[in-house]
């Protein structure tokens, strides 16, 4: 198959969905997929044997780390040359506006996939007024697919109900191989201590520092546990705000890490914290399971689709007058306060995690695809 991918996010940014593109990517042109790339400007030309179209783009105003790239005739010539046999739009915003409309003109069959759940991000930016509004141009750009995938039941349920048509399942991924229990390491511990005492609880947040990550719900956690430590790795446009909210308390910010380290520190820390109630998925905390590291996340969106509570981690109430800090506080020292349960949820998040492999998450993708190119014809435009 020739598959044209259009993408709001791509290489060098690093997060959840460059990292199910990136796999997925791989995948198909390992199958014999022609895979081409649309994405912001920046990117390599070329990716895993697939060709990348850089387009210009501008930094997104409320969030600079996000660029939008417009449409424009190169994007429209760069299609046509390449001839798809089908058009996949992740996370349709700018550029993917125009792969729609280029799909819809031209006649390609057409898959857009959700990953972020921007009408929760917008109460985190003071504009929760505009969540209906949003959801209206959601509803409008991805009715126009032939199928909407999403990455959890809880989206594939929300979507539905919002009156967005067509939609199933793409299951999840991890790579088992890279994040893996035996990359536990006391030099990687030692430097997400950030030189404070080992207590024994070395608490680890990966991630985005950003508003919707709900980062800061992690501080009441550790003025209830003093023998608590942090290391939050990533970066952010939210973290100048973090580190003065954290200023006084045992909290490290390392910065970005990837491969082989990335994988360490998840395998060196006692538990992984992640507060986000805002997740479609919550790849980070499968990274996590894969590495061995016992998590807390939020009973919401995606993440219960994960996440057993008191099977292969813990689950927190994200709701309540305190932003659901206390139930976040109590869920961590549930986790930590007995050993042998610990160790019981490690190897129960290993399991878990080694039942979701790329290559198989990516040939449901083209078996979805297979479906929507048995489907003639392909439908007019809409409104």
């Amino acid at each position: 198959m020739k598959i044209a991918l259009f993408t709001e996010t791509f290489l060098p940014k690093v997060d959840g969905i460059v990292t199910r593109l990136t796999k997925t990517v791989q995948h198909l042109v390992a199958a014999g997929d022609e895979v081409l790339i649309f994405c912001p400007e920046g990117a390599p030309e070329t990716y895993m044997g697939a060709r990348v179209v850089g387009v210009p783009a501008m930094p997104l105003p409320l969030y600079p780390e996000l660029k939008l790239a417009l449409p424009r005739p190169m994007v429209s010539e760069a299609l046509e040359s390449f001839g798809p046999d089908l058009v996949h739009v992740v996370n349709p915003a700018v550029l993917g506006l125009g792969g729609i409309w280029l799909a819809k003109t031209k006649g390609y069959p057409l898959v857009a996939s959700y990953h972020t759940h921007l009408p929760k991000y917008l109460e985190h930016y003071g504009l929760g007024m505009l969540e209906p509004l949003l959801w209206e141009l959601l509803k409008a750009a991805h009715n126009q697919a032939q199928l909407n995938l999403c990455t959890s039941t809880a989206m594939v349920a929300e979507l539905s109900e919002k009156g967005i048509q067509h939609t199933a399942l793409w299951q999840r991924g991890v790579d088992t191989e890279l994040f893996r229990p035996e990359l536990r390491s006391q030099a990687m511990r030692d430097r997400l201590l950030g030189g404070r005492s080992d207590t024994g609880q070395l608490l680890l947040y990966i991630g985005r520092l950003s508003a919707e990550k709900q980062i800061e719900r992690i501080r009441p956690v550790l003025d209830a546990l003093p023998d608590a430590r942090l290391a939050l790795v990533g970066d952010g446009p939210y973290r100048q705000q973090l580190e003065t909210l954290f200023a006084g308390s045992a909290a490290h910010f390392v910065g970005y890490l990837a491969g082989d380290e990335l994988a360490s520190a998840y395998a060196s820390a006692d538990a992984f914290l992640f507060p986000s109630s805002t997740e479609t998925l919550g790849l980070v905390l499968l990274e996590a399971m894969a590495a061995g590291c016992p998590v807390v996340g939020a009973n919401r969106g995606g993440i219960p689709d994960i996440v057993s509570d008191g099977v292969n981690g813990c689950l927190y109430e994200p709701d309540g007058p305190d932003g659901g800090a206390g139930s976040l506080a109590a869920a961590t020292d549930r986790l930590l306060g007995d050993a042998s349960q610990r160790e019981q949820l490690r190897r129960n998040a290993r399991q878990e995690a080694e039942r979701w492999g790329w290559a198989g998450a990516t040939e449901q993708l083209r078996s979805y695809y297979r479906q929507v190119l048995s489907q003639r014809p392909t439908p007019a435009l809409t409104v």
